[in-house]
């Protein structure tokens, strides 16, 4: 008969599992790896900026650009790219952040959690401010007669020519 002290608690494979090293990083490598994480995503953010910026630029400059005699339209509508670019980032962030934090990766988990929130704050931000935008009146059609009297339109209004 053995004594219940001399025999290790759990499984066999749990104490095989128990020797084996540990997948939590040592030392600095956890807050280095959330450093060269932001400076990739700045980066890469940058890169985002100016395609989109230079995306607008040949969307404004196509509006401008009438073809024959055609007027160019008013306006194009609600650009709803960038922000859908910022939606896609922030989800892509946030999944990196949850998988750092399950393996252990405690600050470059929780570096990347802030960045997913903040990035997500600027997405509905963004979709507020697009989204509360009103569309431009268009332009009258009838042209009036001019103002005989030499006053301005509104009294030619109200005097009715």
């Amino acid at each position: 008969m053995t004594h219940s002290e001399s025999r290790l608690p759990g499984r066999p494979e749990e104490r095989a599992a128990s020797r084996q090293p540990s997948s939590n990083p040592r030392g600095c490598a956890d807050p280095l790896v959330g450093v060269l994480l932001l400076v990739a995503e700045a980066a890469a953010g940058a890169l985002l900026v100016l395609w989109l910026m230079v995306r607008g630029l040949t969307r404004s400059n196509e509006a401008t650009e009438g073809k024959g005699s055609a007027p160019p339209p008013v306006d194009q509508g609600a650009d709803w790219m960038p922000i859908a670019v910022i939606a896609v980032i922030a989800l892509l962030v946030a999944c990196v952040a949850t998988a750092l934090l399950r393996s252990g990766w405690y600050w470059s988990g929780g570096t990347q959690v802030l960045v997913a929130v903040a990035l997500g704050v600027a997405t509905l931000a963004a979709a507020a401010q697009e989204g509360g935008r009103e569309a431009p009146e268009p332009a009258p059609t009838w042209n009036s007669p001019p103002c005989l009297s030499g006053g301005d339109s509104d009294e030619c209004a109200r005097s009715g020519g």
